[in-house]
């Protein structure tokens, strides 16, 4: 196909589906999408500039996209089946319709933020994705709670960990491969925030945001809000399917020198993302007046934000913003400030964000060898005038 039009194809995925012919036809790589950088078309993968990001909850249309292999096609939602077994009392088969009526329906805005945002900042340059500031979204989703599933199911006292299987297909086109099977401590299962959700700001969800069911996982790695969700199973042992081990989704365990080798043993597993804060407007580059706003969002892993505060003299000094509170536990907190800039020139604006437990957001951390968890200060330039 690339031969005959002359050019290189868009996508490449499996030629022997209809993927390829129906994001040529609807001449729409990001389905939809409105104002992504795509980043990536094999997997897709696509974030959002952080100004797109300034609503308080995220639009469908501007949350980021994030795969690891090759979305199924056109998955029938009145079909789909989730699986729930392994170490349970009662494994169960559940249709999407069984989740609405044996199970309480919930909706909660929720933080969703890929491990690897920020990536593009490390120094040397790591592998994957080169996210700037735009893996992070938080929209309203419906579901019911992992939770209470878990507990029709029976958790077996052996359990302690979930694995989670979805129904996106290995790049090589190998349906013995899976792309990405992670999953997550017993207890963290169990905690109210984390849901099987099928709708996403009150419709269905996105095809590239899990259609028709995925996990909601607020404050961990987006990783394991495993997407196209067909099974949860309980283990007795952490869980070691695709990219759950080597140096996926891990940091090292102690700080390591930038482009140093480290031991997959020395690795550890990613849980809770630290505190971060995003400016949302002015956008960089802006103009902006003397007396000018600024606003954006704070939120950190399972913690609350306690203060945002911001620069415009390369962190000499600082101002408190006006902080909301969240609008449930696991969403995001909405903040602004009115800056009174001295005079017409060149300034950077930067944002720190404190959690309740008092960790601050750096102006830089340690290097890692996979890019992840970078939470550093979020500056943007802007000229006044």
């Amino acid at each position: 196909m690339g031969a005959l039009a002359g050019s290189a194809l868009p996508f490449q995925y499996d030629a022997s589906g209809d993927f390829i012919a129906r994001a040529l036809a609807d001449e729409d790589p990001l389905f939809g999408k409105s104002g992504l950088t795509l980043l990536n078309d094999r997997p897709l993968n696509a974030e959002t500039p952080p100004e797109l990001l300034d609503d308080a909850i995220t639009p469908t249309e501007r949350h980021f996209i994030r795969n690891n292999g090759l979305p199924p096609e056109d998955p029938n939602s009145d079909a789909w089946v989730l699986a729930v077994d392994g170490l349970v009392e009662q494994p169960m088969n559940l249709r999407i319709q069984d989740l609405r009526e044996q199970f309480e329906v919930v909706t909660k805005a929720l933080v969703i933020e890929c491990a690897g945002n920020g990536r593009r900042s490390f120094e040397p340059p790591t592998r994957g994705n080169q996210w700037s500031f735009g893996a992070v979204g938080c929209s309203q989703w419906t579901g019911v709670r992992l939770k209470d599933v878990l507990d029709k199911a029976g958790v077996h006292p052996d359990a302690i960990y979930t694995a989670h299987y979805g129904a996106d297909g290995h790049l090589s086109g190998d349906p013995s491969r899976s792309p990405i099977s992670r999953g997550l401590p017993i207890w963290k299962a169990m905690t109210e925030n984390v849901l099987i959700a099928f709708e996403m700001n009150g419709a269905p969800l996105h095809p590239m945001n899990g259609a028709p069911l995925r996990l909601v996982v607020p404050g961990w790695p987006a990783s394991t809000s495993h997407k196209w969700l067909t099974r949860i199973q309980l283990r007795d042992r952490v869980h070691d399917g695709a990219k759950m081990t080597g140096k996926s989704y891990r940091v090292p365990a102690y700080p390591v020198s930038p482009g140093a080798k480290v031991a997959d043993q020395d690795m550890v597993i990613i849980e809770r993302m630290p505190v971060k804060s995003l400016i949302t407007f002015p956008a960089k580059d802006a103009k902006v007046a003397l007396s000018s706003d600024v606003r954006g969002h704070a939120w950190s892993g399972d913690r609350e934000i306690s203060k945002v505060e911001i620069s415009t003299d390369f962190g000499a000094s600082w101002i408190a913003a006006e902080l909301d509170p969240a609008v449930n536990r696991g969403a995001w907190q909405n903040w602004r400030a009115t800056l009174e800039l001295a005079q017409p020139r060149y300034y950077e604006i930067w944002a720190r964000a404190t959690d309740s437990a008092g960790d601050v957001q750096p102006f830089g951390i340690d290097w890692n060898p996979k890019g992840y968890l970078n939470n550093s200060l979020h500056r943007v330039g802007v000229h006044a005038s």
